[in-house]
């Protein structure tokens, strides 16, 4: 029996055309995912809304995935309309009015030579409910280190790819920023300046101008991030997306992480660890408070997922359950 703490009424999973209780493992010890990080995957939510559950920018996930799989070369057996049509059923068959969704494509079992050419690529989609990645920082303010480590480079790989064995880096910077006593650890690129978190992109607010960076940066461009972009130019801001210097992110008036997992969440200090021969130097972003634009942003995210700001109707896809 697996213990479903960390999946909080997850049932059943979707994987090869059919459902599976939550406790079968049909996957064999030596597909070549489980090797070599051979995956790609998504991370969507569904909220509750007035008309049941809706999904946030499936179409866009869906896309993305796509593109994923197709820097893997991965030969994806399925039509976008039927990962789709897997997604909403593992959803609609968990009863779930709000969730964390994962669809996953990986190289199965066939071969373990570094070439995967045996190997069929199988789906598998599971669902469950889960809060904010950074629980009650999302509102509180989290406290994050830049650590010492420089971000994959986009010279390197196709940084705009959600590729399981990339996040082997984001694994491990993470822990080491949580053994430090931070909630999340934030890179650098190559060049010096900001890249992104451990699995989210990140915003600063300096004189009522809101920036981003952009891939140029090795960051994944999220959508949440591309959301939020939109969303800050209706509410009147100014936004810019260039690179974002160390020093730019320290005296910055305020700062938030966006990202499927995470959603918004403020940064309200940074802990310069970057240099590892020198001293760590506490940094409060702002006032060190949550600060009153990122908590408006905050909250118009939070009416278009719900469902309650029609203009964005079209990112929601409506689920029977």
């Amino acid at each position: 029996m697996f213990d479903t703490a960390h999946f909080p009424n997850a049932k059943k999973y979707w994987y090869a055309g059919k459902f599976h209780d939550w406790n079968e493992t049909p996957i064999h010890p030596m597909a070549f995912a489980l090797h070599y990080g051979g995956s790609v995957f998504e991370g969507i939510r569904a909220y509750k809304t007035a008309k049941g559950p809706a999904i946030f920018r499936l179409p866009e996930h869906i896309d993305r995935l796509f593109y994923s799989a197709s820097v893997a070369r991965m030969k994806v057996p399925y039509r976008r309309e039927d990962v789709s049509e897997a997604i909403k059923a593992t959803l609609a068959e968990n009863q779930l009015p709000a969730a964390y969704i994962r669809p996953l494509l990986f190289y199965s079992y066939g071969n373990l030579g570094l070439r995967p050419t045996y190997c069929a690529v199988e789906l598998l989609v599971g669902a469950w409910e889960w809060d904010a990645y950074l629980g009650d920082k999302t509102e509180k303010g989290a406290s994050v280190c830049l650590i010492p480590w420089r971000r994959i480079h986009r010279s390197q790989m196709e940084m705009n790819a959600k590729l399981g064995g990339l996040y082997v880096q984001s694994m491990i910077a993470g822990l080491e920023a949580r053994s430090l006593g931070f909630d999340e650890g934030l890179f650098l690129n190559l060049e010096g300046n900001i890249a992104e978190g451990c699995g989210e992109n990140i915003f600063i607010l300096r004189g009522g101008v809101l920036k981003t960076n952009d891939k140029t940066e090795s960051i994944l461009e999220g959508i949440t991030r591309a959301s939020v972009i939109e969303l800050a130019q209706d509410l009147g801001y100014e936004t810019v997306i260039g690179p974002i210097l160390k020093d730019e992110l320290l005296a910055a008036d305020e700062a938030f992480f966006t990202g499927t997992a995470c959603e918004i969440a403020p940064v309200v200090r940074v802990t310069d660890g970057s240099n590892p021969g020198a001293i760590h130097r506490e940094y409060a972003i702002g006032s060190g408070q949550v600060g009153s634009a990122t908590q408006w942003i905050t909250k118009a995210f939070k009416d278009i997922v719900t469902g309650q700001n029609p203009k964005y109707e079209k990112w929601l896809t409506h689920v029977q359950v």
